[in-house]
């Protein structure tokens, strides 16, 4: 296990600037801007060797509220998209996009950024996990399709009606349609494009591989073993955040998000 990856206080810095500024009347202070990881207590951190890489490793870590340090717990390979990675939209600010490319529909790259976690899924009717958790079934799809308003959601063909589903390459029982695939036996959904812009890419999850290192059509991909442990960790009270990054972009963003230090 790795010792603590000691930062400034950042989470406790804003509130602290701001009931100054209401305990001086007529007093004016520079509040500093929230960062995209200040309410976090769990991070998933994927660092990759750079944008068009398809491995990378997730290190997973956690604080204290009243601690900006993060601690790593774990760590293990993963794969990412057959195309690498780009610029997705989550919690981070816009000005990371400067550089680099940005995530479209069906280029094939996870979105690099930061993330809500969103609802766990899977095969079995239930999961050992605190975050919510949706059994899918043989009528259960996430929309790809742009133009379709449905976009970007999982959505069961039974509820919204088998036209609605209509062009979907992503049914989510991967075992029932593509002989007892295990990729989507049980996984998360990475909360990119929470707005469901069309084009700006969609259905991002975490999920098992097929084989050691397979890359994916955008997700993130890991064992099975792994899967589960990282699942029995986390706490939706925690406020857990899932981060993408080449290492360079990690390295040239870590105090501005106050990210742990590259490989530490």
């Amino acid at each position: 296990m790795t010792q603590p990856v000691r930062h400034p206080a950042r989470p406790l810095l804003p509130r602290l600037l701001a009931v100054l500024a209401m305990a001086v009347p007529g007093t004016t202070l520079a509040v500093a801007p929230a960062g995209p990881l200040d309410d976090a207590r769990q991070l998933v951190l994927v660092t990759t060797p750079g944008w068009d890489a398809t491995d990378g490793t997730l290190h997973r870590y956690e604080r204290a509220a009243t601690d900006a340090r993060w601690r790593e717990v774990a760590r293990f390979p993963v794969a990412v998209g057959r195309s690498g990675s780009a610029w997705g939209s989550g919690l981070h600010p816009a000005g990371a996009h400067d550089d680099g490319p940005r995530k479209r529909e069906g280029d094939g790259r996870s979105p690099a950024g930061v993330f809500a976690i969103g609802t766990a899924f899977g095969y079995a009717d239930a999961a050992d996990t605190r975050l919510a958790y949706a059994p899918m079934r043989l009528s259960h799809y996430c929309m790809d399709v742009p133009a379709s308003p449905l976009y970007n959601r999982i959505v069961d063909a039974d509820a919204v009606g088998r036209g609605a589903v209509e062009g979907s390459t992503e049914p989510m029982r991967l075992d029932l349609h593509n002989d007892g695939d295990p990729r989507y036996r049980i996984g998360f959904v990475i909360e990119h494009n929470a707005g469901n812009v069309p084009g700006d890419g969609s259905c991002i999850f975490a999920h098992l591989w097929r084989t050691p290192g397979e890359a994916t059509a955008g997700c993130t991909a890991m064992d099975e073993a792994d899967m589960r442990a990282l699942l029995a960790w986390l706490d939706p009270q925690a406020q857990p955040r899932f981060v993408l990054l080449p290492e360079a972009e990690q390295r040239r963003l870590a105090s501005a998000w106050a990210l742990p230090e590259a490989g530490r």
